[in-house]
Formats: structure tokens, C-alpha cells, sequence
């Protein structure tokens, strides 16, 4: 004799089976408030020596690599009058392990009156999930990349993760 599954239990597997299968994209899409403009990797890429570069992450996280040319901002310590040598006008690209917390440094500048400001999409994960270079403290190319903690590291596809 077969065992049946009642209609509702088999609705309440599957919702929590279901829970969390978001594809990256959703995942971003589900952060950010859009109130800094993004700019994809693909984009980025070719014009890194035009635009300055924000990392909106810990000192560990920095250490561990960054995207070369990067200045190292803390987000928890992040005053404007850290970047007052940067022009308002200047095109300025924020990012941090996946945007959110650059999202809120970026609406920082707006504040102030930077005119430029982007939130690189996906962070440095999707940064290093496009398969580009993220490099250590002595700017060698390096594949570590921190991972923030286990749960948001599950969105680093690509790379070395550290902890």
C-alpha cells in the first residue's frame, strides 16, 4: 500500500525547499533601493583608469583583495570629508562585497553633491563572478576573495573564498 503525502504538507515542503533558490540577479535586484545608479562590470571594465574607485568594505575584506586601483574607504567609519580631494563632478564608482553597503555610501556623496556617483552591480562578487582580477595588498593578482560570512558567500561563484 502507498503512502500519500497530504496536499498541504507537500505545500509546505516545497516552500521551504523552495526558500533561497534566487538566482544572483534576483538576490541584487532584492537589495538595492535604486537610489544610486549601477554600472555592470562589463561596463566598468575598460575604463577603471577614468574613474575613481571606492571600496566600501572592512580593512580585512580589503586586505584580502580588491579591485586594483581601489581606495579604501570604511563603511562603518565613512565621512564625505575623506574623499574631499575627489572633484563633485568626477566620476565616482562605489562597491562593496554585493552593493548594498556601497549603496549607502553612494547616497552619502549624492548628499554632499557628487554628480557621478555609481554603485558597482554585484560588488566585488560580481566583479570576480564576471571572471575579472581582483588583486592582494601588493597588487598581485590574487582569486582569494572574503567572503563576507558563509551566507553571503554562497553568491561568490568564482575565486577563492576567505573568511
Amino acid at each position: 500500500m502507498k503512502k500519500y503525502l497530504p496536499p498541504f504538507l507537500l505545500i509546505i515542503i516545497s516552500t521551504f525547499t523552495s526558500c533561497g533558490q534566487k538566482t544572483f540577479d534576483e538576490k541584487m535586484q532584492s537589495l538595492y533601493k535604486n537610489t544610486v545608479p549601477l554600472i555592470k562590470a562589463d561596463s566598468l571594465k575598460s575604463r577603471l583608469s577614468e574613474v575613481v574607485m571606492l571600496d566600501t568594505r572592512s580593512k580585512e575584506e580589503y586586505q584580502v583583495s580588491h579591485i586594483q586601483g581601489a581606495r579604501f574607504i570604511d563603511y562603518d567609519d565613512f565621512e564625505v570629508n575623506q574623499v574631499s580631494d575627489v572633484p563633485k563632478n568626477q566620476e565616482v564608482i562605489v562597491y562593496c562585497s554585493v552593493g548594498y553597503r556601497s549603496e549607502r555610501v553612494g547616497e552619502k556623496l549624492q548628499k554632499a553633491g557628487y554628480t557621478n556617483v555609481k554603485n558597482l552591480y554585484g560588488g566585488i562578487f560580481g566583479w570576480k563572478n564576471e571572471g575579472y582580477e581582483v588583486v592582494d595588498p601588493n597588487n598581485l593578482p590574487t582569486d582569494s576573495v572574503h567572503a563576507y560570512n558563509r551566507l553571503w558567500g554562497k553568491w561568490l561563484f568564482k575565486g577563492t573564498k576567505v573568511y
